[in-house]
């Protein structure tokens, strides 16, 4: 199996003999086991998965390659029994928390234990043609979802509606389930970038803003569009047309050997010069896989290299607040020559339905 050859390449250059994790992606990306409880130890010859009689048979399904074991009483005293005299093991720093650090302290007394967080991360980072093929179906539900609610909305609708009403179409189009809580903002709640859908009615003249994504086989998609209720006036063109303006600026800086923060300076600075940069707090943008937020990011601090493989997503946005905001997302493919973008959504200013009043 490439991907544990790979972890084990990786773990001889950070000079340790075993690798622990317990990252539900992380387990996932290395066993295929898809349960949600258990553990896995990679040693330089054997693979195990532990976990608990809910998913024996199931881990034996998926896992191939990983000798499963039934944990008994304590996951960390399981752990001591087949770690094989390891003397240094590396383990998720950034997700294991205090006490279960002190559990697996005490299970190997005599064993070095060396936090490496983004030892698995790293090698997620670059998609193979499974995962892309995953991550376009992914898009191409969460596309297909959005032009079908598109050609329903109208004024009078909640939010909330119009997050289940896209949820449900996803679903039904073969998504597992919805990447993660919808946003959908409407009015000067689409100030908000993180603006959960709520029970407010959209009203004509408003923005309407919607992040959304579809989870097919495991793999995320993470797509934003802001349409208009109605005709807009100079100001809402105006803001519009300058994220639409980063947008594109942002996709076409995306290439292989830049850092995360260049392509993010690339959008910024368009967004700054326009006089609108205290209103872009956040970063460009994010790797997108088996989680909706992988690394690298496109920030101003991100020094992570762009590489063929790599999944990210640019999502310029400008928030005023008490008047109203735009942001618009899609979702690249990093390639040998620059980038393709995976998402399909039209994204020219957009007006909606005004049938009601």
């Amino acid at each position: 199996m490439n991907r544990l050859k790979n972890l084990r390449q990786k773990m001889q250059t950070e000079g340790i003999d075993a690798f622990f994790s317990i990252v539900p992606e992380n387990r996932c990306y290395l066993s295929g086991f898809t349960g949600s409880a258990g553990c896995l130890l990679i040693l330089p010859e054997r693979a195990f998965l532990l976990t608990d009689f809910r998913y024996i048979e199931q881990a034996n399904q998926e896992a191939i390659g990983f000798k499963v074991i039934k944990i008994i009483n304590n996951m960390f005293a399981s752990l001591a029994l087949i770690t094989q005299g390891a003397k240094r093991l590396g383990f998720e720093g950034d997700y294991l928390n205090y006490l279960d650090y002190c559990r697996l302290k005490e299970a190997l007394p005599q064993t070095e234990l060396v936090s490496l967080p983004d030892l698995v991360t790293g090698l997620r980072s670059i998609k193979d043609s499974t995962e892309i093929s995953l991550i376009r179906t992914a898009v191409q539900i969460a596309d297909q979802a959005w032009a079908n609610i598109l050609n329903q909305l109208e004024v009078g609708q909640t939010e909330e509606g119009i997050a289940l009403d896209l949820e449900f179409t996803m679903r039904r189009a073969g998504a597992s389930g919805a990447s993660f809580d919808f946003i959908v903002a409407s009015g000067k709640r689409s100030a908000l970038p993180h603006g959960r859908a709520s029970q407010k009615k959209i009203a004509k003249g408003e923005f309407l803003t919607v992040d959304f994504g579809a989870v097919y086989q495991g793999y995320c998609s993470d797509i934003t569009r802001t349409v208009i209720l109605g005709e807009p006036d100079k100001r809402q063109k105006e803001i519009y047309e300058l994220v639409l303006a980063a947008n594109y600026a942002g996709i076409k800086a995306v290439k292989p050997g830049l850092k995360g923060k260049e392509v993010d300076a690339v959008a910024r600075d368009i967004i700054q010069k326009a006089g609108y940069g205290e209103f872009f707090g956040h970063g460009l943008g994010h790797a997108v896989g088996l989680s909706v937020h992988e690394g690298p990011s496109l920030n101003m601090r991100e020094e992570k290299i762009l590489q063929p493989g790599m999944i990210v997503t640019v999502e310029p946005g400008v928030y005023i607040p008490d008047w109203g905001g735009v942001r618009i997302e899609d979702m690249v493919l990093v390639t040998e020559q620059g980038c393709e973008v995976l998402t399909q959504s039209p994204k020219g200013l957009t007006i909606v339905g005004c049938a009601q009043t």
